[in-house]
Order: structure tokens, then sequence, then C-alpha cells
């Protein structure tokens, strides 16, 4: 069990939603999304943070489009949040973002690539804030118990391990569905990157290409295998996006798909509570 943002999140808390835009494009377009967003989990029920980068630091080729950077993107997403009042997570690639990006986000997020990365991992749990560990394509599920041990040996306990498919192969990834049970077997608080999990790595001649009509398949099989919280990219026009625009959704799948969610961990007893923690 842990916590996000004030709220338990575990076996048999509610679903926590971490979902947004994957890069801040334009302040109104991320505001919009966040607003969008909101409604969509009051109506569900389900606590909510906005997700959404400053800097995509991994993109395929250099010449993608990576974001307004650390400076003008904090400061972005510090208004954003302000207006809104939503939670917030961010990902950081490098340690000296850690400090700036913890003054503005609730959740630290290290992205699959540097998931072993053990100053960066230390630097943000030390923070005090939460981490969504993103657990990477390389990684067996049993392993990445070791890179939650990091945060944990520096006195952070809230760690959110995220499961975004594994690679077997050249430009595909697979979601293999044990991975759930293992980590939850393991006492850890899992998430399932229902969009990213689609993605066909560097597929698109020097860009990421991805298979969006698979998301809502590999997120129900993941609901009924057992999740402790949902991430998705929702943009208001994937096809048009800068970035992992095939896997993203828009606000009204990504709703669609937040309700099958809910209802099969329903039917799986795992309603939760809606309290939060300390209440």
């Amino acid at each position: 069990m842990i916590e996000l943002c004030g709220h338990r999140v575990g076996t048999d808390q509610p679903l926590f939603v971490l979902a947004g835009p994957d890069v801040i494009e334009s302040e109104a377009m991320v505001k919009a999304i966040a607003r969008q967003l909101q409604g969509i989990c009051q109506r569900a029920n389900t606590p909510f943070a906005l997700k959404c980068s400053f800097d995509k630091a991994n993109r395929t080729s250099g010449k993608s489009f990576r974001g307004p950077g650390l400076v003008e993107g904090l400061a972005i997403l510090r208004r954003i949040k302000k207006e809104t009042g939503a939670f917030l997570l961010t990902d950081v690639h490098d340690v000296t973002q850690v400090e700036a990006a913890a003054e503005v986000a609730d959740i630290l997020q290290i992205p699959a690539f540097l998931c072993r990365q053990t100053d960066l991992i230390q630097a943000a749990a030390r923070t005090g804030r939460a981490i969504n560990l993103k657990k990477g394509q390389f990684v067996a599920p049993r392993d990445i118990v070791h890179s939650v041990e990091k945060a944990h040996a520096v006195g952070n306990r809230n760690v959110l391990v995220t499961e975004r498919g594994a690679s077997f192969g050249y430009n595909n990834l697979v979601v293999d569905m044990r991975a759930f049970p293992i980590m939850r077997q393991a006492g850890l608080s899992v998430c399932f990157d229902a969009t990213h999990s689609v993605q066909l790595p560097s597929a698109a001649d020097g860009e990421t290409a991805g298979e969006r009509q698979f998301v809502a398949t590999l997120a129900r099989a993941a609901a009924a295998a057992g999740i402790d919280a949902l991430f998705a990219e929702v943009h208001e026009d994937p096809d048009r996006a800068l970035c992992d625009g095939p896997c993203a959704l828009t606000p009204a799948m990504f709703e669609a798909l937040l309700k099958d969610v809910l209802a099969i961990r329903g039917a799986l007893g795992h309603h939760g509570s809606s309290a939060k923690a300390g209440q």
C-alpha cells in the first residue's frame, strides 16, 4: 500500500488515474485536457493526476519535438496546476532536474529507459514526492523490485511501478499479464500504461508508431490481471499529436476505456474506497 497525492493506492483501494498529453504542445491544450480529465474522473469517482512532460529527452530522432524544456515547461505546469487544482505528474531525466520538478509536481516519474539509474531514483525519492517508476522494456517483473528498493533505502516508500510492455523483438512490445500478479506478490503497487504499451518503437522511419486499436484490449486484460492504477496518453487530436500520437486516446475514448476497467475491477470485487489516506 502506498499513497499518491493523499490517496491510498493498492489492493482493495480505488483505481488511481494518471492521464494527460505526452508532452506540452501548448499551455491552452494541456489545460483543456486537464479539465476534461478532471470531469471524467469526477464522474467515475476516481482519483486523478494530470501527467505531462516538459521535455521528452528520449525521442527516436534528434529532430523530433521535445517540448518547451525545464524552465518554461515547469512554469506552464505550475500555472495549469494552480488554475485547475489538479495533482501533477512529470518525468525527470537527470539529477539536475529533480529539485526544480519537485517544486511543481506531486509525483516524479522515472522513465523506463532510466529505471535502473540509482542516482536519479534516489534523488527523486529524497524530495519526498511520490515516485512513478516505469518498468523498463528490458526488466523482468521480479527484478524491478531492486529499483524500488533504491527509493526505499532513502526513506521513500511511495513508489508506484508502471508496466509498459517488454521488448521481445524489433519494433514491437509485448505485455505479459503475469507481470501484474508477480509484482503485486512482491508487495508492489502496480500501474498499467495502456498507451505506451502499444508502441511500435522506431517503426515509422525515425519515429515511433503505434497500434491504438489494441489499447482497450490490453487495458481490460490488465484490469482482470489486477492493477492499482491506470496510465494513459490523452490528446484532443491524437492523429496530430507531436509525440506518440498513434498510441494516444481522445478524452471520449479514454472515458469509455475507464468505464470498462472500473467495471472489470468491480466484477472482481476490487471496488475500493473513496476515502483519502488519513481520513
